[in-house]
């Protein structure tokens, strides 16, 4: 199985300079797009800083891009065959969630990523995240707390098998309430 965990983070590093490049925008201008402070992007280039899903979420928003796409930019094009060794993984430092992206291709308009969110954990993603795409969530197991919106919004909690189809852009807080582990699977297209 392919991690990103250590070798990753420089590439993700790398990649996130490249994107900034690319549009000839300095660190503090995306900041200003991303909602991340400057500093830390600079920490994150730098590599000395693990950037957290929700930073990701929010850099790959600024580039127009999902989480998944900025994470193949930085490791590479895969083929239309991805065996499960090879499915890249990677760790959120802050929630410890593991996220492995099952597929994924920029020539297909459909994504799929499996999700291991450890008990007591919760990921809060801004509603930019969600502002090019349309996904659903089917959870494989344990139980998880999709709150939509800000309080008292929606919200869905979801068993084993329940499915989920995410509604207008908003914040998107998903949290695993539980005292067991939960897993599920993200299927995502662009607008």
């Amino acid at each position: 199985m392919t991690t990103m965990l250590d070798t990753t983070e420089a590439q993700i590093a790398r990649r996130i300079r490249l994107e900034r490049d690319a549009r000839g925008w300095s660190q503090a201008e995306l900041a200003g797009h991303a909602g991340v402070s400057k500093a830390s992007i600079s920490k994150i280039e730098r590599g000395e800083m693990s950037p957290t899903a929700v930073t990701l979420v929010r850099l790959a928003g600024a580039f127009d891009l999902t989480l998944a796409e900025l994470l193949l930019r930085a490791e590479g094009e895969a083929g239309r065959l991805t065996r499960a060794a090879d499915q890249p993984t990677w760790r959120d430092p802050a929630t410890r969630y593991l996220r492995r992206q099952v597929f994924m291709r920029p020539d297909h308009p459909l994504e799929l990523v499996q999700v291991g969110l450890p008990a007591g954990e919760r990921v809060a993603l801004p509603a930019s995240s969600y502002a090019q795409i349309r996904q659903v969530v089917w959870v494989l197991e344990g139980q998880l707390t999709v709150l939509e919106g800000t309080a008292p919004g929606e919200r869905h909690t979801l068993e084993r098998g329940d499915c989920l189809e995410f509604g207008v852009p908003t914040d998107v807080t998903l949290a695993n309430d539980s005292a067991a582990a939960c897993s599920y699977l993200v299927a995502l297209v662009r607008r």
